[in-house]
This record gives structure tokens, sequence and C-alpha cells, in this order.
């Protein structure tokens, strides 16, 4: 069994805490947009280890030379991810190509994403001027995401993306993307009581909203080839996401768990990056959410407004309400 609030913290990949609580004030210094920069401190510590040890870190040697001492990058990417030492020895093991390729091919590239970082916050601070940037870190993750975020640090896993980006254009793309989607998630609060009652639009309203801010500031939709899959299907994809939102609603228990029906409902949309199903691109919730916040702020009278209450997202229910989205589609 699986809390329902769990669920939609997972999509932010902030530990489960309760609803109601305000995120803490950030911990880190405010960072300009002129001078930042990706800090890879703990990616190079792991590199230094790999070539240590070729290639065959043990746990114990993870633990010591990575995990302890990785700064809060790596605090922040343990839990769910990286798991522990021997789990991440375990992954290292048994994928040893993949982590090759992020410290010979693209850990170089890092400090030239410097220039995208920058780009980004710029766009990012020109839209919201009043909301902090995070700091940046790259890390060695476990091979299951490609970046999550904290408050006042967003957190990249560089094997995913060196495993997504066969070129170094590639690469800096990706990472320009991640820079904005990632920095969205440390504006976001926890979720809110309304946000609990449908679980399945509060978290396609937590990464679709991401989205939406990443195409605007990047002029790049996020997934362009999921975009053009479901947009030749949206009726029908919209018909989806409503008919498992319905089962996702009906499975919460009073103590918050959710029945195995709601898990595989809400898996259909979420957390089935590279195993979707049969037919549908990957996390399709993202793409669901991304066109009610398109929808919202085309509506609104006050387009900046309207983005600050994506953002915060307390009520799902009433943001899907305002934005008319679905109303057009045949039934």
């Amino acid at each position: 069994m699986v809390l329902i609030p769990a669920l939609i913290a997972a999509s932010i990949a902030a530990q489960p805490a309760p609803p109601t609580e305000p995120p803490p004030a950030p911990t880190t210094d405010a960072v300009d947009p002129l001078t930042a920069r990706v800090d890879d401190s703990a990616a190079q510590h792991f590199a230094q280890l790999w070539r240590d040890t070729d290639g065959k870190p043990t746990a114990d040697q993870i633990e010591e030379r990575y995990l302890r001492d990785g700064g809060r990058g790596v605090e922040v990417f343990t839990p769910y991810r990286i798991r522990d030492a021997e789990h991440l020895a375990a992954t290292v093991a048994k994928n040893p190509d993949l982590y090759r390729n992020a410290v010979e091919r693209c850990l170089p590239w890092v400090a030239d994403t410097n220039a995208e970082l920058r780009a980004s916050y710029l766009a990012l601070r020109g839209l919201l001027p009043d909301r902090p940037l995070p700091q940046i870190a790259v890390v060695i993750g476990a091979g299951n995401s490609g970046g999550t975020a904290d408050t006042g640090i967003q957190v990249i896993g560089l094997e995913v993306l060196c495993r997504l980006s066969p070129t170094r254009e590639s690469f800096n793309g990706k990472m320009r993307q991640f820079f904005a989607h990632e920095t969205v998630h440390t504006f976001q609060p926890r979720p809110s009581a309304e946000a609990r009652k449908n679980p399945l639009l509060a978290s396609a309203l937590v990464e679709g909203v991401a989205d939406y801010i990443t195409d605007v500031v990047t002029a790049r939709i996020p997934d362009a080839e999921r975009d053009t899959w479901a947009r030749a299907r949206e009726a029908q994809v919209w018909r989806d996401f409503q008919h498992d939102a319905a089962i996702v609603q009906a499975g919460m228990g009073s103590d918050g768990n959710a029945t195995p029906k709601a898990e595989a409902a809400y898996g259909r949309w979420f957390g089935n990056a590279g195993s979707p199903p049969k037919g549908w691109p990957s996390e399709l919730g993202y793409w669901v959410g991304m066109r009610i916040a398109q929808s919202y702020v085309a509506q609104a009278k006050d387009p900046h407004t309207a983005i600050d209450t994506l953002i915060d997202a307390a009520d799902p229910a009433a943001i899907l309400s305002d934005s008319d989205y679905g109303n057009d589609f045949a039934r």
C-alpha cells in the first residue's frame, strides 16, 4: 500500500510531510542569475572513486568517499533515488557502461552548461522576480531519476541525463530543460488538503506547471514527441485521465492509503519513465497538467497572477474549473 500524500510528494521529490505544513525557509544564499554556476563537486568525487576502483566501487567505498560527505545535493538525492550505498554499488555493478559514460563523456561537459543555467535563470527572474532562485548540484544517482528539488536547491542525476543525450548539443538542451523544470519545483509548497482530494490532478499540476513554465522560459516544449502524440488524441487522453482520476479518488482510504487498483491507475500517468502503458508515451500526466496550465493562463485576465496561482496550486479542482480545459471536447 502507498500513502496518497506520498504519491503527490513523489512528484516533487519531497519527503512526505504533513500536508498543511508550509515549506521551510531557504537554507542557501540567494543565487544571482548572472553568476550562477552548476556545482559538480559531488559528481567529481564519484568520478575519482570510479577511476580509483577501475569502475568497481564497493558499498563501503561509496559510503566513505561519496555519500558521507557528498553535500546537500547527495543528501537530497538519497531518499527514493540513491537509497543507500548498497543499492548504488549494486546498480553501478549492473550497469558499468552507464556510469563510464557519465564519468568519461558527460561530466566534462557540465561546466559548459553554466551558460545554459544563466540563460534559464535570467528568464525565470524576469517571469518570477520575487521567487528566490535555487542552488544547482549535479550528482551521480542510481539510474532512476534525472532530477529532483528541495527548498533552495535542485539536483540533477548526471548518469540519467547522459543516457538521454547522445550528443553534446542534446546534453546542453536537456540540462537547460531541467534547470527550468526543477527550479519550479523549489517554488511549490507541500500538497494542500484540497490537493489530497484528487491526487492524480494534483500531481498533474505539480509536474505540468513545471513543464509549462519550462516551455515559457526556454521556448521548447518538454518532450516534443509526447506532445505530438498526445495532441493528436487529446480528447481521448482527457477522458482516460478523468476516468483514472476517479479511480484514484475512490481508492483513497481514510488512513491515506491507496488500493492496488488506485495505484495502478495513478501509475498509468506517473512513475513510468521508460515503461509506459503499451502504445503510450512516458509520464503522460505531465502533458495533461501542462495543457491545463496553458488553458488556465489563456483564460486569465492577469497572466502573472495566474502563474503564481498555478505554482501554489492550493486548489487543483478550482484551477481546472477556471481553466475551462476539456469543455470543448466531444463527449
